[in-house]
């Protein structure tokens, strides 16, 4: 069973910004004007790459009524430092001048998304760099946590709704967060969520802190699908992999090729699959094209 946020949170989020740093004028939205004052920056906020927190996959052991579950999106990666729009690696995105218009002063960690299975759409228009391209009309960055709020993850919750309701871009939203009650609700949620072509889940601990790098508190939980395809080409390495195995060109069933370069091991990469073996391979969902993606290699098919 599921359950949204209810509306407790307006009650408390005044003193919780009080104690966390966000000051809210009387008990009126904050306006789109406003400066929201927190209580410190990132440790290394003048670095060329923004201090981003990743999620780690799933633990099983986990109990799930401990965590906040929102839908993962298959966007692009969005950090906003208050004045501008940064990818992962702290490259500036050039997004329009309106498509930013009137976002707070605060640093905001998102994704920038449009709909489920537009990766390529969404990636298209954000490579582009064009400062007026009418692309980003259907773009919005997609809040999921603020990144020099110091309080735990509930208190960011009510900090990202309340920062969203008084902001009037119809380009900045939030990630719905939900609660779940069991093990087997959850999974029923990613049954869901990848019938409508969604990627997957995030949970994130009630009381975790915003901490940059791999966050054990912040977990993934994708659904990972297996395919199997033929070897046709053995592909050389790069860097450490100079000498060995750097990718295998495969091909499907229905004539599709396509490269697979992840998940082997070293002695993989030394003893690759032989050319005509069939693998078995694992991805989620496929591009437009039919091309798996995130395609990497599981096994060697053995043959009955």
């Amino acid at each position: 069973m599921t359950s949204k946020i209810n509306s407790f949170v307006t009650a408390i989020c005044f003193s919780y910004f009080l104690s966390f740093g966000i000051m809210a004028q009387e008990s009126s939205p904050i306006s789109s004007n406003s400066s929201i004052q927190l209580s410190s920056h990132p440790s290394n906020q003048h670095s060329k790459q923004p201090p981003i927190q990743k999620g780690v996959v799933m633990d099983e052991a986990i109990n799930v009524k401990d965590y906040w579950v929102s839908e993962k999106l298959d966007g692009i990666r969005g950090y906003w430092n208050g004045e501008k729009l940064l990818t992962r690696s702290g490259n500036e995105i050039k997004a329009p001048s309106w498509f930013t218009k009137g976002w707070p002063k605060t640093f905001l960690d998102g994704e920038i998304w449009s709909e489920r299975n537009a990766f390529e759409s969404i990636n298209s228009c954000v490579s582009q760099q064009k400062e007026n391209n009418n692309c980003w009309q259907n773009l919005q960055l997609m809040i999921f946590d603020l990144p020099s709020h110091k309080g735990r993850f509930s208190q960011r919750i009510i900090a990202m709704q309340t920062l969203i309701n008084g902001n009037y871009s119809p380009y900045l939203q939030m990630i719905e967060q939900v609660k779940i009650e069991s093990k087997s609700d959850l999974y029923k949620k990613l049954e869901q969520v990848i019938k409508i072509k969604g990627e997957g889940l995030m949970l994130h601990h009630n009381d975790a802190f915003y901490k940059q790098g791999r966050n054990k508190h912040l977990m993934k939980l994708k659904k990972y699908q297996d395919a199997e395809a033929v070897v046709i080409k053995h592909l050389k390495g790069k860097g450490k992999y100079r000498k060995m195995l750097g990718s295998v060109l495969v091909e499907t069933p229905s004539g599709l090729q396509f490269k697979i370069g992840t998940g082997f091991s070293d002695q993989q990469r030394k003893n690759p699959p032989p050319i005509g073996s069939i693998i078995t391979y694992q991805y989620i969902g496929k591009t437009k094209r039919g091309v798996p993606r995130f395609a990497s290699f599981k096994r060697i098919r053995k043959l009955n």
